[in-house]
């Protein structure tokens, strides 16, 4: 198992996608016109956006969207279960294509929570660093798809010279 590749990728992009899941995602500053939601965005000057809560200068923690966070926490563990499926190839390269649809589906979220807090709290934003985890994960997972394809052609191709 540890021999393989492909073995060696999922367990980084299992790595980044827990980073992704304890680091901070985007920051909100406040800006002038806060539109409809002045009210609830008064008492904060900036706040840090984790997958499921915001969080304000370092103490205020209010629920946010937990799709973030389910859709990361169901890859993760995916993730971490298409490792241990190295004998079953076959099964192995359809739970990695799912985890990277996984992915761009967390990006596309991201990208609707960040676009509707800007629009609609006038909120100004700034991505963190972490937020690239999941794209980087993404390119550990189709690696480590084509080195499962790669074994399995191998196999394939040894089957019937026997």
């Amino acid at each position: 198992m540890w021999q393989r590749i492909q073995t060696l990728y999922l367990i980084a992009a299992f790595a980044l996608c827990i980073g992704c899941l304890c680091s901070p995602i985007a920051h909100f500053v406040t800006g002038d016109g806060l539109g409809d939601y002045a009210g609830i965005w008064d008492n904060y000057e900036r706040v840090d956006m984790y997958n499921l809560w915001l969080v304000s200068e370092g103490k205020h923690m209010f629920f946010f969207c937990p799709v973030l966070m389910a859709i990361l926490v169901i890859t993760t563990a995916l993730i971490f279960i298409d490792i241990w499926l190295f004998k079953h190839r076959a099964l192995q390269m359809r739970v990695a294509t799912f985890c990277m649809i996984l992915l761009v589906a967390w990006y596309i979220a991201y990208g609707v929570i960040i676009y509707l807090l800007y629009s609609t709290a006038g909120m100004l934003w700034s991505t963190h660093w972490t937020a690239a985890l999941p794209a980087a994960a993404l390119i550990l997972l189709y690696l480590a798809f084509r080195g499962i394809l790669k074994d399995e052609m191998l196999v394939r191709s040894l089957d019937r010279l026997r």
